[in-house]
């Protein structure tokens, strides 16, 4: 391919096309002079790099996941949640059945996600898998049965809305979910091992930075906005000034205690 006779801006739209440069517009790239041509072979080396390595990290996560199924096991629900740590809003569960054949680009842990990126992860896997859905444990629940138990309860409501019941369940963290037959097995790590805890993982976040996104409506001196209720300076800071508001952890050491100063 002779390239030569092109301004860099056609190269650039040339390699533009199509998800990304042809083998045969790099290896033209990669003879052609140019400065700015061997700046823009550069980007896109790295690129492609960074898109196999990607590959290769999800398919390993594909295989550890059956890895993980007994013969003859069918259908397995990741289930992972969102907002342990945060001293405001609701814990938010997500389970999510995934087709044996998929392709989900970035798919990983959510934290290790931009938050853009991340949204958008989320639509894909909602059109990808073959079921989903969320459960959700109020502030009142925690503050009831503590985060832990809240945890599990919002986890195992996920669970029970599927449209599909699975015959394995994959969770994150340590512990497997009470009041359930099916078999489980609990994952440390598992959003950045297993596809479906890491798709679940995506979801959860979503839906609790949504839902954190409507608290700051209604009560926007918190900035839930932009800390999604965790103890950031900025939060401290409102806290002590506005005490604490409906949707806030009084059984949560800084506002327990502030509570406590309060009363």
């Amino acid at each position: 391919m002779d390239i030569l006779s092109l301004t860099v801006a056609q190269i650039k739209e040339l390699a533009g096309r199509n998800g990304g440069p042809t083998d045969d517009l790099l290896q033209a790239m990669a003879l052609d002079k140019r400065s700015a041509v061997q700046s823009l072979y550069r980007h896109y080396i790295i690129a492609r790099q960074k898109q196999n390595d990607n590959f290769r990290r999800l398919e390993r996560m594909k295989v550890y996941e059956r890895s993980l199924k007994k013969p003859g096991c069918g259908i397995v629900a990741g289930v992972d949640e969102a907002g342990r740590g945060p001293l405001a809003g609701p814990v938010v569960a997500a389970a999510v059945i995934l087709p044996e054949v998929f392709l989900l680009e970035d798919l990983d842990d959510s934290k290790k996600i931009a938050p853009v990126r991340r949204a958008k992860l989320d639509t894909v896997i909602k059109k990808t898998a073959l079921a989903w859905s969320v459960g959700i444990s109020t502030v009142n629940e925690i503050d009831l049965y503590n985060i832990h138990h809240a945890t599990m309860l919002a986890m195992l409501r996920a669970l029970n809305s599927l449209d599909m019941r699975p015959e394995l369940v994959l969770i994150d963290g340590r512990f497997t979910l009470p009041d359930t037959n099916i078999d489980q097995k609990a994952i440390v790590g598992g959003d950045g091992l297993c596809p479906s805890i890491a798709a679940a993982s995506v979801v959860a976040k979503v839906t609790r930075d949504r839902l954190m996104q409507i608290y700051h409506l209604l009560y926007p001196e918190y900035g839930f906005d932009s800390h999604k209720g965790y103890g950031t300076a900025a939060h401290l800071a409102a806290l002590s000034v506005f005490g604490p508001c409906p949707v806030h952890r009084r059984s949560f050491a800084p506002v327990k205690q502030l509570v406590n100063d309060l009363s």
